[in-house]
């Protein structure tokens, strides 16, 4: 079995395949209890907790873009799987061409989410839409090449502001909401923030289609968290929340050659 894990800013994302299936899948708080006892005393724990054998994970990829945490991360397997997890970092085969200026620059949950797109739909333009702390873009041609993508603030870290930075503006449940403008304060910022998030994937995508790929329709993918959120929206062609987990696994598949376990 294959434990992947992807590292965020405010959660670990997990899942476990067995050979290309995923059986289990877990979420935990990312800003607490981040020692390599307690990454490794949690994943020991959720994994026999629903009912598998720690002894049958043979390998362990993760992609993280939180710097600071990729330590206790590696520690954390090594001490109580015996395994040096695969890191999905600049070196390491992915099957793309990088075309940012600053190929470093370029998150690794965004690699893995390209990764799993192109091994899914192959000679296809690309674009996938994450909807976590950011949301992102990435632009992928038919010809496997990463040409870049968008950032702009997520749909959670908006309300937030809103909060934050305002007297008398308050917190507000995130849902979908099937109108163009709202009737009273909590209702008029959850259709900002819900149509808000869908207009601006709506303009990008649309813009992104014309421009760089001269009218040709991409697959566009939706994955992250609130993506589910915008099924009824006609925006992607196919909405997947395990994308990045499915690209973990890919890529440690297109790098078999590295060793992973630890000698005994």
């Amino acid at each position: 079995m294959v434990l992947c894990l992807d590292v965020g800013n405010t959660q670990i994302y997990g899942g476990l395949f067995r050979e290309n299936n995923l059986e289990l899948q877990f979420r935990k708080n990312a800003r607490e209890g981040f020692s390599s006892d307690e990454i490794g005393i949690f994943l020991q724990n959720v994994i026999r907790g629903n009912g598998y054998d720690t002894n049958e994970i043979e390998n362990i990829s993760i992609c993280s873009v939180v710097p600071d945490k990729v330590h206790s991360l590696s520690s954390g397997c090594i001490k109580y799987f015996n395994i040096t997890p695969f890191f999905l970092e600049p070196g390491v085969k992915t099957g793309l061409k990088i075309k940012y200026k600053n190929p470093l620059e370029v998150g690794a949950d965004r690699i893995a989410n390209a990764v799993a797109g192109i091994k899914k739909y192959p000679n296809r333009n690309l674009i996938i839409v994450d909807f976590g702390t950011a949301t992102t873009f990435c632009v992928i041609s038919k010809a496997k090449e990463y040409l870049g993508g968008i950032i702009l603030p997520g749909i959670r870290i908006s309300m937030e502001a809103l909060e934050a930075q305002t007297a008398k503006l308050p917190r507000v449940e995130i849902k979908g909401i099937d109108k163009p403008f709202g009737q009273t304060t909590i209702e008029s910022i959850q259709v900002g923030l819900y149509q808000g998030q869908a207009a601006i994937v709506r303009e990008l995508t649309k813009k992104i289609t014309v421009e760089t790929f001269q009218g040709e329709k991409p697959v566009i993918i939706g994955t992250g968290g609130f993506s589910t959120l915008f099924q009824n929206e006609g925006l992607f062609n196919e909405i997947s929340q395990t994308l990045v987990l499915q690209g973990l696994n890919e890529a440690l598949k297109l790098n078999k050659e590295s060793k992973y376990k630890e000698s005994k």
